[in-house]
């Protein structure tokens, strides 16, 4: 199917207008017209080829929301008509002991991205959201509950799970007290969560003028972290901290505010390895984790559980031709809290 999209050329480059061929859609494929497509710093990092050899061109976009306009002979899950999102990955191996436990994030053979990379065919390049037509296989596609608007739940495909996922994981239920490190596109969602599902919520953040903004999404406290200091008082204070930042930080100041058997989880993806000190760990039995996005089912359980509570995203919607000064207000975090492009625009 020919598909208007926008796409970097080479390493680095500007996104520019581009078209190109879909496949066609398999007896298990559904096909949609996408509505809208968030922005994800990952998108950033792979177009200036910062995570190792990438493919151009390069159609990013892997937070994706639309309508299905065909199904192939043997899908069962949509129909046409159906809302329908597309995440991080398209496929998976469907054999290992982590996708049969609906964990495809974490594929034994590696998932199948959304983009830069191959299809499950090794022929196929995967070309990603910034598009106006999609095709998955109907196993890796998930339902949006018809109640929720299509332009904030992009997001939720990326930046949602990856902080439903650890709230689940780690079991944030009523009376924890869980801090969430960064106010972004992926902090701001785990406020939401996090005090949706009852938590004592507070945001560790380096900007005091998201205060307000915090405290709206659902927070109970605010620490700027500007100053150091301003720390002191929360040590040995939460059962969960998640660390949203990517940026470098001195990740002892924080290990210190977890409580006996606490657990920071790292989300966000430093540019140099943490260095940490072993005696922060041991007095209290401290632990650093990680996690990343999630596998279908628990993408599908998150969606259920926003509709119900109608959680969405806070987005900014944008044409395609302003991708590139939102990727540099992106690098600026000067967003709030995501930008989504409005595909009728490519």
């Amino acid at each position: 199917m020919k598909t208007k999209a926008y796409a970097a050329m080479s390493a680095g480059a500007s996104l520019v207008p581009y078209t190109f061929n879909r496949r066609e859609v398999g007896e298990h494929d559904v096909a949609l017209k996408v509505s809208y497509a968030g922005i994800c710093h990952s998108d950033i990092h792979q177009v200036a080829e910062e995570w190792g050899p990438a493919i151009f061109p390069m159609v990013p976009g892997h937070e994706i929301a639309g309508i299905v306009t065909s199904t192939g002979s043997k899908v069962t899950k949509f129909k046409v008509g159906d809302a329908v999102g597309v995440g991080v990955f398209i496929d998976s191996c469907r054999e290992c002991n982590s996708c049969k436990a609906g964990l495809q994030q974490y594929c034994l053979k590696g998932m199948i991205g959304t983009y830069n990379g191959m299809e499950a065919d090794g022929k196929t390049v995967a070309m990603g959201g910034y598009s106006d037509v999609f095709v998955i296989n109907e196993d890796y596609a998930l339902k949006i509950p018809a109640n929720l608007d299509l332009q904030g739940v992009a997001p939720l495909l990326c930046a949602g799970i990856t902080l439903y996922s650890p709230i689940k994981h780690w079991k944030v239920s009523p009376g924890m007290n869980v801090a969430i490190m960064g106010l972004g596109g992926l902090g701001h969602m785990g406020v939401k969560f996090a005090s949706a599902m009852g938590a004592h919520v507070t945001v560790l953040s380096h900007s005091p003028n998201k205060k307000t903004d915090a405290m709206a999404m659902g927070a109970n406290d605010f620490v700027a972290t500007n100053d150091s200091e301003n720390l002191k008082p929360y040590e040995k204070k939460f059962d969960l901290i998640l660390n949203t930042i990517s940026a470098e930080i001195v990740i002892d100041d924080y290990l210190k505010l977890l409580k006996l058997d606490g657990t920071l989880v790292v989300i966000g993806l430093p540019g140099r390895p943490y260095k940490v000190n072993v005696g922060t760990l041991l007095d209290g039995r401290r632990g650093i984790a990680g996690s990343m996005i999630g596998g279908i089912p628990e993408i599908q359980e998150m969606l259920d559980f926003c509709g119900k509570k109608n959680i969405l995203s806070d987005v900014e919607v944008i044409k395609a031709d302003y991708i590139n000064e939102a990727y540099k207000r992106t690098i600026a975090s000067d967003v709030k809290y995501r930008f989504v492009i409005d595909a009728s625009t490519f």
